[in-house]
């Protein structure tokens, strides 16, 4: 059976028409929900204030008010995601055929590969979008199969962009654990150490004529314990805040941080999962490059043992990551 693309889809409906399976409800539909003519200005933290006692406060209270905020000046070389974004939006520009060699595996159970359906979709509703899914650290867990060979440097970028991303992560866990009372280097170890997967998605959101109708990425929070996104200058990410989905701010150069799940559930709901969803464009291609940080899938993940007591009981169940993964992407109840 051959799978449909979105892009492929999207090179065909220039007509102002378009599949109704990718037409939501009205409840869902962003013409609709979004509230207009505001930008929600999430929490902007300069990664290089000296006054590192700041940042740490800031990260953590964003961590705990918001569940997302935008780093700046955090020493990732801009020419650097500049070349991330190059090569990959130089793969979904090849052919088509070229993508499916490095197609998902139907029925192994592995995220990883170019693809279009992520999980259970609810009243068969699709997302206005296609993705590549691979992990880039550590080495150890790096399946090339399922990285591009084209562009011929794509592989040299995105490993080099893995070991500059590691300082980024190590400073944000560190904020993290000292944010709850805790060592600097508590949570982590507790959360899988330097065993942890760096899982890289690219979303690719081709132009679509009814832009109000349809959802790149339907509402949902990241399973991670935290997510760090770049994205391209096309508006397109929103958050849910006070009842209402908002536009974020696009802030040039900063990476998106969004805590997900795990960090929820390891914090024993200290720190909040953000519910977010992307909107796409009618004349433009939106792209964006997240990476998950994960715990392994055999790893156990419930609230850190310190943050549990008599007052605080554990508020999560303790369970094997692929476990929660797997209800998770089938809609299951935790």
């Amino acid at each position: 059976m051959e799978v449909v693309r979105v892009q492929t889809v999207a090179s065909k409906s220039k007509d102002a028409s378009i599949p109704a399976m990718f037409v939501r409800s009205e409840t869902e539909q962003p013409g609709i929900t979004t509230v207009h003519g505001v930008k929600l200005e999430v929490p902007i933290i300069d990664f290089s204030n000296p006054d590192e006692e700041k940042v740490l406060r800031e990260i953590s209270e964003a961590s705990k008010e918001w569940g997302m905020f935008q780093i700046v000046n955090h020493e990732i070389p801009s020419h650097l995601i500049t070349k991330l974004q190059g090569v990959g939006k130089e793969f979904f520009e090849l052919p088509q055929e070229e993508k499916e060699v490095i197609a998902k595996i139907e029925g192994s159970g592995s995220l990883e590969g170019y693809g279009t359906k992520l999980q259970k979709e609810v009243n068969g509703k699709k997302g206005w979008v296609d993705h590549l899914f691979h992990v880039i650290w550590p080495p150890s867990s790096i399946n090339y199969r399922f990285w591009p060979k084209n562009p011929p440097s794509y592989r040299e970028v995105n490993e080099e962009y893995g070991k500059n991303l590691r300082g980024v992560a190590d400073k944000l866990w560190k904020s993290m654990s000292i944010g709850l009372g805790l060592e600097g280097q508590e949570l982590k170890e507790y959360a899988g150490g330097d065993d942890m997967i760096y899982l890289l998605k690219i979303n690719y959101y081709p132009p679509c004529p009814c832009p109000d109708l349809v959802l790149g990425v339907p509402q949902h929070t990241d399973m991670s314990y935290f997510t760090i996104l770049v994205p391209n200058e096309v508006q397109g990410l929103q958050a849910f805040r006070d009842g209402h989905w908002y536009d974020v701010k696009y802030v040039p150069n900063a990476l998106v941080i969004h805590i997900g799940d795990q960090m929820e559930i390891l914090s024993n709901g200290k720190y909040k999962a953000v519910f977010h969803r992307t909107t796409v464009k009618e004349n433009e291609t939106r792209m964006s490059w997240p990476v998950f940080i994960e715990p392994k899938e055999e790893h156990v993940v419930g609230p850190h043992p310190k943050l549990v007591n008599e007052e605080n009981p554990p508020k999560y169940k303790t369970k094997k990551y692929k476990d929660y993964k797997y209800c998770k992407l089938n809609k299951i109840p935790q």
